[in-house]
């Protein structure tokens, strides 16, 4: 039987993420596992299928994506928070690819929005309000990936520097108080109310976005360089401990210093991504390329010939145990396709094969 190429496997994984639906009964307000609903898994997966456009400019995926809002703006968008905030960020790039007024109106709605009605913790950190919960006085690693890259390309797309200041300081304070000095990983979150991460977890798919999140976001704006350095000396203390941390067959635990808890595809794939790219770019050095390879290549080994990626967690909420997260369900996701869509993509640039 022949292998098939990286890009048959590509278009696979992006069928497979258009027609998911839940095996499982759903937790969340807003169902969280098909791409007909407007929440973050959402976001995340029409933000690959936009950059897969860019790689490739096949108009009928920009297509695909403006009858996806289209559809959505005549259903009705849900509450703002700080998780439906990430379908915004693809529409920033389909304002500018179509010049569509109505595209720009509702993004200046919703980051006005987050500038002037979002709930805010101690210091001004965006509060880490989700469908259904406040979560009052937490700030979590999810809300750079979900809303700060949105404030982050409006800033550029409005020429209004205080979205780009907010974003910077938004990855500042959450890494203020988010990162574990004793390994560079991220906690999944803090609060304010009693000062605690939780139950301690450094949890993989939270600071995946931190890894696939920064090398986007350096794409979309121009930072000062103390900045820039601070950020990405971050993301290398990071990575070195995860190359520690890597299992044998590449994969990454879902909870990251616990080789009991399970192995985590999503993780995986956005880790692989984004250290990928970051060496790419030249942000990491050459010595981390092993890793993001081993890293790829694992999750390629998850990807079943029908498209579906496997060994994907549910979405996951604030763990007060770490038991909570190692009984995560598993089943496909949008940002699992996703996630793998990106890696995928990426790894033509470094010509990988399968």
């Amino acid at each position: 039987m022949n292998q098939p190429s990286v890009e048959k496997v590509i278009e696979q994984v992006i069928a497979q993420m258009k027609h998911l639906k839940s095996p499982i009964e759903e937790t969340c307000p807003i169902g969280i596992v098909s791409m007909d609903n407007w929440e973050w898994p959402q976001g995340v997966g029409l933000h690959s299928m936009y950059l897969y456009y860019r790689s490739t400019k096949r108009m009928e995926i920009l297509q695909e994506l403006v009858e996806w809002y289209d559809g959505q703006m005549v259903k009705g968008l849900p509450p703002k928070n700080v998780n439906t905030m990430c379908p915004m960020l693809t529409l920033t790039y389909l304002y500018e690819e179509t010049g569509r007024e109505d595209y720009l109106a509702l993004c200046r709605e919703w980051v006005g929005y987050v500038m002037k009605e979002m709930p805010r913790t101690e210091e001004g950190g965006i509060q880490h309000v989700v469908s259904g919960q406040l979560n009052e006085g937490e700030l979590w690693d999810d809300t750079l990936y979900m809303t700060v890259l949105f404030i982050a390309r409006m800033g550029v797309i409005v020429k209004e520097d205080s979205l780009v200041q907010e974003s910077i300081r938004q990855f500042l304070l959450h890494l203020k108080y988010l990162t574990d000095r004793r390994t560079g990983l991220f906690f999944h979150g803090w609060t304010f109310q009693g000062r605690h991460h939780f139950a301690e977890a450094l949890w993989a798919r939270g600071n995946s976005w931190y890894t696939a999140g920064l090398v986007d976001y350096l794409d979309m704006v121009t930072l000062p360089d103390g900045v820039k350095s601070v950020l990405l000396t971050a993301l290398e203390s990071q990575v070195r401990t995860l190359a520690n941390l890597q299992s044998a067959e590449g994969m990454w635990h879902t909870l990251l210093n616990d080789q009991t808890s399970y192995v985590e595809t999503s993780a995986t794939a956005a880790f692989a991504y984004g250290i990928l790219k970051a060496i790419r770019k030249g942000y990491l050095s050459t010595e981390f390329m092993d890793t993001g390879i081993k890293a790829w290549h694992a999750v390629v080994k998850q990807i079943d010939a029908n498209g579906i990626v496997r060994g994907v967690s549910y979405g996951t909420g604030m763990g007060r145990t770490l038991q909570e997260y190692k009984d995560i369900p598993i089943c496909p996701m949008p940002y699992g396709q996703s996630m793998a869509l990106l890696m995928l993509v990426e790894g033509l640039e470094h010509q990988l094969t399968l």
